[in-house]
């Protein structure tokens, strides 16, 4: 069990795409459990976050799995209800939970590609934040949340990514005004950014043959200067921090979990030419 700056003993914690399916979102309910939190897991599979509940409550921590679809408003307002019942507190909420509705050249796109994205990504993390923080400020405690956004939020990623990464964007902005609303209210608001991650669709991407295989592989990891892919544990680490008193000073923050890349010039390497 944690203790002192990183302990969160007794929080409740909301996560949002939560579900056991080897995610980030999966990895970030079952580590703030570790360190002491009480978890309600939300995911629109409802299997997946009840095998997630289960290796909560195998911690020793409350875990309640809740089935939510985050692009419904009514399903967002009863998840929160469902906490009420059974927690009467939020001080964590992890907006993880985002869907890309496909990739499409930019002149190709449809209204519902464009919509479906936005909602998934950037309007869930909106209706969710306002859920928690009516919660928090009824808490003397106040609250954290912590939005994961992706290093494709920073630069232009190409290739039909432009209602992604428009959304990602769209969550760093919403991340600094919560945050700038809520610091003198005793609300924290922090955002992450992943680079790529080894999760099933990174893999499934990878095993596709029509992106390239090797190639794209090869291509993702030039732009790593860490040189491989992020695992979904990596995030425990960086969301522990900044739900604890460790980061107590720190709201406001897009905290790239990136092995390096922003840091890389778009035309540096991290390999040498005789390498």
């Amino acid at each position: 069990m944690a203790c002192g700056l990183f302990d969160l003993t007794d929080r409740v914690a909301v996560v949002t795409g939560a579900g056991a399916n080897g995610g980030i979102g999966h990895a970030i309910a079952v580590g703030l459990a570790q360190y002491g939190a009480d978890v309600i897991a939300a995911d629109i599979d409802l299997a997946g976050a009840e095998t997630t509940a289960r290796e909560i409550a195998n911690l020793g921590r409350r875990g309640l799995a809740a089935p939510c679809d985050v692009m419904k408003p009514e399903q967002i307002a009863q998840l929160f209800e469902q906490v009420d019942r059974a927690f009467g507190r939020v001080d964590i909420l992890v907006n993880n939970a985002c869907v890309s509705g496909g990739r499409m050249r930019p002149e190709e796109m449809t209204q519902e590609v464009w919509n479906k994205t936005l909602t998934a990504c950037l309007h869930s993390a909106f209706l969710c934040s306002q859920q928690a923080i009516r919660r928090m400020l009824q808490q003397a405690s106040g609250g954290v949340i912590v939005n994961v956004s992706s290093i494709m939020s920073m630069t232009a990623f190409g290739r039909g990514n432009l209602s992604y990464t428009v959304a990602k964007s769209g969550v760093n902005q919403l991340t600094k005004e919560l945050a700038v609303e809520f610091a003198g209210r005793g609300i924290r608001v922090n955002a992450v950014l992943p680079a790529h991650v080894n999760t099933a669709p990174m893999r499934r991407l990878l095993a596709d043959p029509k992106f390239g295989g090797p190639a794209l592989r090869e291509r993702i990891l030039r732009a790593i200067p860490l040189n491989r892919m992020l695992e979904p544990e990596e995030f425990v680490g960086p969301v522990v921090f900044l739900c604890s008193s460790a980061a107590s000073a720190v709201t406001g923050v897009l905290l790239p979990v990136d092995g390096g890349n922003l840091a890389l010039n778009a035309g540096g390497s991290h390999t040498w030419p005789n390498d």
